[in-house]
């Protein structure tokens, strides 16, 4: 036991020294790369870090792209609403995304993301950085991601059906069965069904069978 504390102490003798060296450093956006690097370095050891949140990072926002599919909206006044908690609460949540290389896209937090472009009070208290989470690698295809923010949303109870169905159908020409549609997108059969038909597109049911009870004979219709 008498280790474990001398070690802990240890520890935090160095976590002091480094929070001085860190302060040191006079250029802002040099300290934030450093900060971002430091905590990059604790995650590698953290129990926790197969969890997104586990590493919370500043990012210029220029580096952080909204995603084309998005089928979540904000009404004027909820958007209102949102802009003034984040200016009175300050950003308590991250804008979650996943990370190409240094370029990120946006899979949960677009009008977090909104707020920290367009809101001037907001932009210059953060000087022009959002707090970002990334996903796991594994989510480096287009239809994970697609996948990932509409779980996001549907938690919130919050999407758009004609956007929700345009994805369905992305969805349905990349392969994915309706199965695994309303597995990964918190559906019954019933609800993806009706999200292919709203679209009315012929090839969302090229993969359904239809009864041939009733046939047009066009020599029986003419003599009859």
């Amino acid at each position: 036991m008498g280790y474990l504390v001398s070690k802990r102490e240890e520890i935090l003798g160095l976590a002091i020294e480094l929070a001085a060296a860190v302060g040191s450093v006079k250029d802002e956006a040099e300290r934030i790369g450093i900060l971002n690097d430091v905590r990059a370095e604790l995650h590698k050891v953290s129990p926790m870090k197969s969890e997104p949140v586990d590493l919370v990072l500043w990012v210029r926002s220029e580096e952080v792209n909204a995603n084309d599919y998005n089928p979540n909206s904000v009404a004027p006044p909820e958007m209102r609403l949102l802009e003034r908690s984040v200016a009175c609460d300050g950003y308590t949540m991250p804008v979650v995304t996943w990370d190409d290389e240094g370029t990120r896209e946006v899979i949960d937090g677009f009008h977090r993301r909104r707020v920290g472009l367009e809101c001037k009070s907001v932009k210059d208290r953060v000087r022009g950085y959002l707090p970002v989470t990334t996903v796991g690698r594994d989510r480096s295809g287009r239809d994970d991601r697609i996948a990932s923010t509409i779980r996001h949303n549907r938690a919130r109870g919050k999407h758009q059906v004609q956007a929700m169905s345009e994805i369905v159908q992305e969805l349905t020409k990349r392969n994915w069965s309706e199965k695994r549609i309303g597995k990964e997108l918190g559906m019954d059969a019933d609800e993806v069904l009706r999200l292919r038909q709203i679209t009315g597109l012929a090839e969302a049911f090229a993969d359904q069978e239809f009864s041939q009870a009733w046939e047009w004979d066009p020599d029986q219709a003419l003599s009859s």
